[in-house]
C-alpha cells in the first residue's frame, strides 16, 4: 500500500530532520500538518492533492535555520525548486519524500511529468499530452479566443481563490488588490484586467508550474489551466525557461530587474 510505504519512510526520515510537512487526516477531515517525532503517522495521508509548498513556505520564512521534508507529487517538487529559483527559499533546507500520481490524476490533470524526480514509494504513471491546450491552440482564431475568454472571464466572481491557493504567489503586496488596477465592489470585473495581472505575475513571470490548484479552487469553473499553460509555452519558447527546472541562472522576470536596475 502507497501510504503505508510512504509513513515508513517519514518515519525514518524523521530521524535527522526536524518535521515532515505532509496531509494528516483527523476527525474525519485532512489538513497540511508538520509531522514531527512525536506525532502518530497513522494519521499521514495522501490524498487530496493540496499545495503542500504553501506551508513549506511559510515554515522557512518563520524558521530559516529548520531543516524539513515535504511528502511531494511531481508538481510539487517542481514547486519548491521554483521557490529556490526566486530566492524564496534553499534546496538545502528542503527535502522531497516523493511519490507519484495515479494515472488517472495524470490524465485529469493532462500533465507530462506526473511524478518526482525521485520517488520512495509508487510506481510511475505515463506522462499525458495536453491535447485541450493543442486542440485550443489549432481551431480557434484570434476572435474566437478573445470571445472565448471574455464568457469565461466573465463568470470570475473575484472571490481570490485562484490567487490564495497558488504557492507560487508570494508578493507580499498583490497588484490584484490594488484599486488602481482592480476596482472594488464592481461584478463582473473588466475585462480582462484582474485575471490578466495573476497571469502574468504567474505564468508570464515564469512560475507556474501546471499543478492546477487555481482550477480546482475555482468556483465557478474557469479554465485557467488552459491560459497558464499557453502562457508556460510561450515563455519556454522565447526565454528558454521552464518553470520548476532548477536553473543556472535568474528566471527572466529577475535578470529584467536587475538590468533596469544598473
Amino acid at each position: 500500500m502507497l501510504v503505508a510505504q510512504v509513513r515508513e519512510i517519514v518515519a525514518q526520515k524523521l530521524e535527522t530532520l526536524d518535521g515532515v510537512v505532509a496531509l494528516k487526516e483527523e476527525h474525519g477531515r485532512v489538513a497540511p500538518h508538520l509531522f514531527t517525532a512525536e506525532d502518530d503517522l497513522n494519521k499521514l495521508v495522501l490524498e487530496p492533492r493540496y499545495p503542500l509548498a504553501l506551508i513549506v513556505h511559510e515554515i522557512v520564512k518563520r524558521r530559516p535555520d529548520a531543516r524539513i521534508g515535504v511528502v511531494a507529487r511531481g508538481c510539487q517538487e517542481r514547486t519548491i525548486v521554483e521557490l529556490a529559483n526566486w530566492k524564496q527559499l534553499s534546496l538545502e533546507q528542503v527535502e522531497i519524500i516523493g511519490f507519484p500520481c495515479s494515472q488517472e490524476q495524470a490524465q485529469e490533470c493532462r500533465c507530462s511529468e506526473p511524478y518526482p524526480t525521485e520517488i520512495v514509494a509508487g510506481e510511475r504513471a505515463q506522462g499525458v499530452v495536453d491535447e485541450v491546450v493543442a486542440e485550443f491552440k489549432a481551431t480557434k482564431t484570434r476572435e474566437e479566443r478573445l470571445a472565448f475568454w471574455q464568457r469565461q472571464l466573465g463568470k470570475c466572481i473575484k472571490c481570490y481563490g485562484c490567487r490564495s491557493i497558488c504557492p507560487l504567489c508570494f508578493c507580499e503586496k498583490c497588484a490584484m488588490e490594488q484599486e488602481t488596477w482592480v476596482t472594488r465592489g464592481r461584478l463582473p470585473l473588466p475585462f480582462p484586467t484582474f485575471h490578466v495581472i495573476k497571469a502574468i505575475h504567474t505564468a508570464g513571470a515564469g512560475k507556474c508550474v501546471g499543478c492546477h490548484a487555481c482550477e480546482d479552487a475555482c468556483p465557478a469553473d474557469i479554465p485557467l489551466s488552459i491560459l497558464y499553460s499557453l502562457l508556460r509555452q510561450d515563455l519556454k519558447e522565447t526565454f528558454g525557461y521552464e518553470a520548476g527546472a532548477q536553473h543556472s541562472g535568474n528566471p527572466p522576470v529577475l535578470l529584467l530587474k536587475e538590468q533596469m536596475a544598473k
